[in-house]
């Protein structure tokens, strides 16, 4: 007997199959718009332009409910909040240095810049000095460091021919510091020691002052905890003339990565911060493990050596200068840097304006903007031209996040 086929049946059939066929369709689209839309939430503090707009964003804020998180996005601060109208200056790029550089040092003496160690990345540390001539505006001149000596986080200052080295951190990553110290005869190339730390400090404020080596504040031993300490030791042409270092009068407000300046006979410190990263507990590379940091903008004076004086804050708070600084005119100018974390976004947020306190009325002003926002920059100043090196870059315009470790060398002619 003959099988009956329904008449339309095959066509009924595929009416079927294409009904199944885009069921699913729509079931691996929803499947990947979620997904997507997870992805974005997760990626979201790191794209380049930080909208607050974006009504798929539910970051948790400690404190508040999900309405006042929704209102403080959608009326809070967008990501460049913390920027500082300002004249943008007319910066020329020079040759680049041989390395890029974070959390390196500097000196200037006369016409020439000494740079000193500092990140490659996080893994690699510079142990090495290289030289920039202001005259001819070119590099030269590289020669080691010490095999003891730090390669990060240095307290260090000048009197025109010595360089005085002091602690820092020892090696790449969160690795803990060291209280060795040095001295550097800049004519000859030759390292001597100085007697060491009563404890290792990280990127302490650092002067000479009234012929004594005075080191202050920085982080702990844990790279977190600020300290108050003061020491001093008297020195002479590059030589130390105690053999131990003296306590002074703590400073009021702890912690590291400060400017630190002498000028008409006065001690002031300016900036920094409180908290840095710490090393992962157990971690055997010891790797960085951000904290909470309280950045500010306090700017104390030792001009009798008894007691501070606290002077006009900055326009804002700063940190990451202690080698952004120059003196031009009886002013101190003060460029880049890093502020508050973005209260939404909670990452870290550069300093692109370039800052000055006139000594003659105590006054801060903004002066002009750098090429970008920038971090541990190294300062110079020559001829009437500022200079700055090296340093951790933003992230774009909209973005003042840190990315880029740069070797770069700008330059601006500066009138005041």
């Amino acid at each position: 007997m003959a099988r009956l086929v329904p008449k339309h049946g095959p066509r009924k059939y595929v009416v079927v199959l294409a009904c199944i066929s885009l069921l699913g369709v729509a079931l691996v689209a929803d499947f990947l718009w979620a997904s997507s839309s997870s992805s974005s939430s997760l990626n979201w503090s790191n794209s380049l332009d930080v909208s607050l707009n974006s009504p798929r964003t539910k970051p948790k804020a400690a404190g508040k409910n999900n309405k006042d998180i929704k209102a403080f996005i959608s009326e809070g601060p967008n990501a460049t909040f913390a920027d500082i109208p300002a004249p943008q200056l007319e910066w020329e790029e020079m040759a680049e240095a041989p390395v890029p550089r974070l959390d390196g040092a500097a000196i200037q003496i006369k016409n020439l810049l000494y740079v000193f160690a500092g990140y490659g990345t996080i893994d690699y540390v510079h142990s090495h000095v290289d030289i920039y001539n202001f005259t001819d505006n070119t590099w030269g001149g590289k020669f080691d460091m010490p095999k003891e000596m730090a390669h990060s986080h240095l307290g260090m200052v000048t009197d025109g021919r010595y360089i005085y080295v002091v602690t820092g951190q020892y090696g790449p990553q969160c690795r803990g510091p060291t209280a060795r110290n040095f001295v550097l005869d800049t004519e000859t190339k030759e390292w001597h020691d100085l007697p060491p730390l009563p404890f290792p400090r990280y990127a302490p404020a650092t002067q000479l002052w009234r012929g004594r080596l005075h080191v202050m504040g920085g982080s702990k031993e844990d790279r977190h905890e600020p300290a108050l300490d003061h020491w001093s030791l008297a020195v002479k042409d590059g030589k130390a003339l105690e053999k131990e270092w003296k306590s002074e009068i703590p400073i009021p407000r702890g912690g590291p990565h400060r400017a630190c300046v002498v000028v008409n006979d006065q001690l002031l410190v300016i900036g920094g911060q409180e908290g840095d990263f710490m090393a992962k507990p157990g971690s055997p590379i010891f790797k960085c493990a951000r904290r909470n940091e309280v950045v500010f903008s306090n700017v104390y004076m030792l001009d009798d050596g008894s007691k501070w004086k606290e002077l006009p804050p900055m326009p804002k708070p700063d940190s990451h200068i202690e080698f952004a600084w120059v003196i031009v005119n009886n002013s101190i100018i003060i460029a880049g840097g890093t502020t508050e974390k973005h209260p939404v976004t909670k990452k870290m947020v550069l300093v692109g304006e370039v800052f000055r306190f006139n000594l003659n009325n105590l006054e801060w002003s903004v002066v002009g903007k750098m090429p970008f926002r920038i971090k541990t920059t190294l300062v110079g100043f020559w001829n009437g031209w500022l200079y700055f090196t090296s340093g951790q870059r933003d992230r774009g315009p909209l973005d003042p996040a840190p990315k880029k470790v740069i070797g770069g060398m700008w330059r601006t002619k500066l009138i005041l």
